[in-house]
């Protein structure tokens, strides 16, 4: 019976050895490949990343808009006029 298995064996485990073998050969590929994905970035990537820079660009801008607004209401609101907040704006 031992002898059956010993026999056996070589032949079992003859899919293993092939298939370590490939994994061995190839595993530089993949990691070259890893490598050069966590470098690069790809254009929908780069479409994304530029899209939700203008949306926050955006909001800047939308909030300050909302507080010049703001601002010049109450400043109407006490009579006032309203003095911008940047350069060249009336004073």
């Amino acid at each position: 019976m031992r002898f059956l298995v010993l026999l056996a064996l070589p032949l079992a485990l003859g899919g293993c050895i092939a298939k370590t073998a490939v994994d061995i050969v190839t595993l530089p590929v993949k990691a070259v490949g890893a490598g050069v994905d966590a470098v690069t970035t790809s254009q929908s990537e780069a479409d994304e990343k530029r899209g939700r820079e203008m949306r926050k660009q955006e909001e800047r801008e939308g909030k300050e808009a909302r507080k010049r607004e703001k601002a010049a209401r109450e400043a109407a609101e006490r009579g006032e006029p309203y003095a911008g907040e940047y350069p060249g704006e009336p004073q």
